[in-house]
């Protein structure tokens, strides 16, 4: 009786080792193209981003800017770009719309009018495009592009120096707005 639950252990631990031999696992990274959840949750450091606040209508009919980029989950430069738009929101997210789109969301041959999304998709991400305070569009970007290009469209949209000429621009610490105890 113990030889034969000693060949049966030993038959489970084979089975569990060539399974464990044969099965893939599956490592995803800011540098590869596989899926592993909401990119700007992972890599941006800023998961409040999707889903957005608002729709594109209500961001083109309210007095605010408006950045809408679309992206998909499982693709190297949208992981890589979640941290250019997380940036981009620490600085100008009380005074613009941001407004993540993710492509697989998109409705396949739907008509699109110019207050929807689709709309303004090329078929390539990410893709960025900057709207101002009066809904006109001022910027659009397709790749992973520096922060510095859409900071300049924006300092542009609120009438701001250029990077050239105004301090730079820094996160201010949690404790930074405290008063002294």
């Amino acid at each position: 009786m113990k030889r034969l639950w000693t060949q049966r252990l030993t038959l489970i631990s084979l089975a569990l080792l060539l399974w464990g031999l044969l099965t893939s696992v599956s490592w995803a990274g800011v540098n590869d193209d596989r899926y592993d959840g909401n990119i700007f949750a992972l890599y941006g450091g800023n998961g409040s981003l999707v889903p957005p606040k608002v729709s594109l209508s209500q961001s083109l009919k309210s007095d605010r800017a408006t950045l809408l980029v679309f992206y998909v989950n499982d693709s190297l430069d949208c992981k890589q770009f979640a941290t250019t738009i997380s940036q981009l929101q620490g600085y100008y997210g009380r005074v613009t719309d941001f407004i993540p789109i993710d492509i697989d969301a998109l409705p396949l041959g739907a008509e699109f009018t110019a207050t929807d999304p689709g709309y303004y998709y090329k078929g390539l991400v990410p893709q960025t495009l900057i709207f101002d305070r009066q809904g006109r569009l001022r910027q659009e970007v397709v790749g992973n592009v520096p922060f510095e290009t859409l900071d300049d469209t924006l300092r542009q949209v609120f009438d701001l120096l250029p990077r050239s000429e105004s301090p730079e621009l820094r996160s201010r610490s949690v404790n930074d707005s405290l008063p002294n105890l």
